[in-house]
């Protein structure tokens, strides 16, 4: 029964990929030749070219898939997660400004 399942999940996977993908060149495609030749006299696209500027907007802006990055990510352990005595030592940093004077952006020294 699993086997059956799986038999029709993979081909319709494959097949709603690449619709997706299509649909996804075609329409940065379409944008980018309706408002960018008009408004600022920028050459046409083609297919794959669109299909390469999404790509590269993908790797730039969004990542290869890496998992969330930030500090909502799993590397940062915010406030909640430190002990008293990390905390106290937190807040007294932010309080003297880390060591630098904020007047000249040199460091203080005391």
């Amino acid at each position: 029964m699993r086997r059956k399942k799986l038999l029709w999940i993979v081909p319709l996977a494959i097949v709603g990929l690449a619709l997706f993908i299509f649909v996804g060149g075609e329409l940065v495609m379409h944008l980018w030749n309706w408002l960018l030749p008009p408004l600022f006299g920028w050459r046409l696209l083609t297919f794959w070219q669109a299909l390469g500027l999404l790509l590269l907007c993908r790797i730039l802006f969004g990542g290869l898939g890496r998992g969330p990055r930030g500090p909502r990510g799993p590397r940062f352990r915010g406030c909640r997660k430190m002990s008293p005595e990390e905390r106290e030592k937190f807040r007294k940093a932010m309080e003297e400004g880390y060591g630098f004077n904020s007047s000249s952006g040199e460091k203080a020294t005391t």
